[in-house]
């Protein structure tokens, strides 16, 4: 069991599972996110898995294997894809970035040895290597749109550092004040961004938690799963769709990943993620059936909610006209 060498620091509360190992929070969550907010301090995501490809055809054959476009992917460039099974649902999220030599991409904690797994048995004649360097490289967000002194993923709320292991310690010392994922989490759901294993499920495609163009190219050449999310992007309304759920505060606990999403005495869906928000209060991320008004109060793990749309239940029809 990976225990963060973070845990040390004074304070440190250790997470529960998915991200047991690392701090849920140092002492005071609130006051971290704040800082977060504010653009400083450092989060620990040691416990995810990282995965390097290198070799001269590394873009060419990740394109053909994702849903993103790879071939002109410029070094230092954030990217984000996802690999579909033949249905167009999801089997792994990837986050990365390439350094000129090699893509180095982070992964939801223990995918890595299945996605290394897959990814050899794709390789074929291409000229890549695979490998699993989470027992040599860490993660580590800070809320910062520079790049590092390390390789680092930058995106527009911050970048995804990795860190060579036996500098974590170092590098967190360096960079300051030290956040939990309590904090990470409440910006992440407060951004709409879904996580995969969390948020999603062994049914969910892309289309029901905003991962068309975030994640999906629609423009590109074949690609496993690329009929489903062709045919869904071209006729519209996927069966589910992601919302966010403002919570009710007056009640003293958060609803459980799992727990059921009710609409007027009905199952529509399922709570994935639940935080604190520094200012918006208790809030979650849950995926629900496509038809459920937009407007109709929810019922999340027992606690009253009002939903913020963040999937379109027409998404796709957009197109139609074009069609016509």
């Amino acid at each position: 069991m990976y225990r963060s060498p973070l845990l040390h620091t004074a304070g440190a509360v250790e997470a529960t599972d998915p991200d047991a190992g690392v701090a849920a929070h140092y002492g005071d969550p609130l006051r971290e996110q704040r800082r977060l907010a504010d653009g400083a301090g450092l989060v620990d995501l040691s416990h995810r898995s990282v995965v390097r490809v290198s070799g001269p055809d590394r873009l060419t054959w990740l394109h053909q294997l994702t849903s993103q476009h790879l071939e002109q992917l410029a070094a230092g460039e954030a990217t984000a894809a996802l690999i579909l099974d033949a249905h167009g649902r999801v089997e792994h999220a990837l986050y990365g970035v390439d350094d000129g030599t090699a893509i180095w991409f982070h992964v939801e904690p223990g995918r890595a040895a299945d996605l290394v797994a897959y990814l050899e048995r794709m390789k074929f004649w291409s000229q890549v290597e695979i490998s699993d360097v989470t027992g040599d490289v860490a993660v580590v967000w800070e809320p910062r749109t520079e790049p590092a002194t390390h390789l680092s993923r930058v995106t527009e709320r911050g970048r995804d550092v990795f860190v060579p292991r036996a500098e974590l310690s170092a590098y967190a010392g360096d960079a300051g004040s030290l956040a939990g994922v309590w904090a990470y989490e409440a910006l992440r759901i407060e951004a709409h961004e879904a996580r995969h294993g969390l948020d999603t499920d062994d049914r969910t495609i892309p289309h029901e938690v905003g991962w068309i163009g975030s994640a999906v190219h629609l423009d590109k050449g074949c690609y496993r799963g690329q009929e489903t999310v062709a045919r869904v992007h071209t006729l519209g309304r996927p069966p589910r769709r992601l919302v966010m759920l403002h919570l009710d505060g007056s009640v003293d606990h958060l609803p459980a990943h799992g727990d059921e999403v009710v609409a007027d005495g009905r199952t529509v869906g399922h709570v994935g993620s639940a935080a604190r928000h520094h200012e918006l209060g208790p809030i979650g991320l849950a995926v629900i059936k496509r038809n459920v008004p937009v407007d109709v109060e929810l019922v999340a793990g027992g606690v009253a909610a009002t939903q913020e749309v963040v999937v379109d239940p027409e998404a796709g029809l957009h197109i139609r006209p074009q069609l016509r």
